[in-house]
């Protein structure tokens, strides 16, 4: 899971697909990472926090890391929340960048559409209320289609 800080999107992304890969008794690797690095180290937002909180998650131990070259051959699937995300992407992992594991984390939601994970950072906590309900919809049906077909385990 890829944003820009790693402190808003994607710490929830992790946090409710951990959730419910645990529940659904699938053994993933489950992180976030962002592509602009100016968070490295710190805890996720504090209103993510707090809204994770508000349905029964606690995301605060996630620490914001750097998406680097490495992580595409680390991870199966790389599910970035935004077309700039993406661009970052590309851009660092260079030669190595591989389209076939790199995706719109809402193609799950809206195959092929490739829209944007609404970035809830200059918002209030009413715009990080609905990017909650959008990943926990998203993530719900990544977790139906693993159930179908389980094939990736790390993200």
């Amino acid at each position: 899971m890829v944003c820009l800080g790693n402190i808003c999107r994607s710490p929830l992304a992790e946090g409710i697909l951990q959730h419910k890969a645990a529940l659904a008794g699938l053994h993933y690797t489950i992180d976030s990472a962002g592509t602009n690095g100016i968070h490295v180290g710190e805890a996720p937002h504090h209103l993510s926090q707090k809204v994770a909180k508000k349905h029964g998650l606690d995301i605060s131990t996630q620490v914001a890391r750097k998406f680097n070259k490495s992580d595409i051959a680390q991870y199966d699937k790389i599910y970035v929340m935004a077309q700039d995300v993406l661009n970052d992407v590309k851009q660092i992992c260079g030669s190595d960048f591989d389209p076939e594991k790199v995706d719109y984390f809402l193609n799950a939601l809206y195959p092929f559409q490739n829209k944007d994970v609404p970035d809830p950072w200059y918002g209030d906590e009413d715009g990080y209320d609905e990017v909650y309900d959008l990943i926990e919809a998203t993530c719900t049906k990544m977790i139906e289609q693993s159930l179908v077909s389980p094939k990736t385990q790390n993200v």
